[in-house]
């Protein structure tokens, strides 16, 4: 079911109010993706493939100690392959159109209309 004009204008006037207000959240949010980090992927599989190799050594050799070695080589190398990549720095400016991002004093911003416009409808006014 599509949006009525109205729903579509609330909309688009949250998304204006969400980019001038919380520019750090669409900073965060919106910003580039981290850069996969091939190295340490293909690092992290060799080690976890080193790791399965004296996993499997422990258990044929019969030694818990070696099987359990194994385990925590696999693991780490797990984990490094799967660790996040760097991340872009991105100015927080930027992503708020070189809007300051609070509302100008005596211009209500759009969570307080809506709070007011809220509290007129818990109130039985309209």
């Amino acid at each position: 079911m599509p949006l009525s004009e109205h729903e579509q204008r609330l909309l688009e006037e949250m998304e204006r109010s969400l980019y001038q207000n919380d520019a750090d959240f669409v900073a965060k949010v919106g910003g580039k993706r981290a850069r996969p980090a091939y190295r340490s992927i293909v690092l992290g599989i060799l080690v976890a493939v080193i790791g399965v190799a004296v996993l499997v050594t422990g258990v044929f050799v019969q030694l818990p100690i070696v099987g359990i070695l194994g385990f925590v080589i696999m693991f780490g190398g797990v984990l490094l392959a799967i660790a996040p990549g760097k991340r872009v720095a991105i100015d927080p400016d930027a992503a708020a159109s070189g809007s300051s991002g609070k509302p100008t004093r005596g211009q209500p911003g759009f969570m307080d209309r809506m709070n007011d416009r809220w509290d007129k409808r818990q109130d039985g006014q309209q």
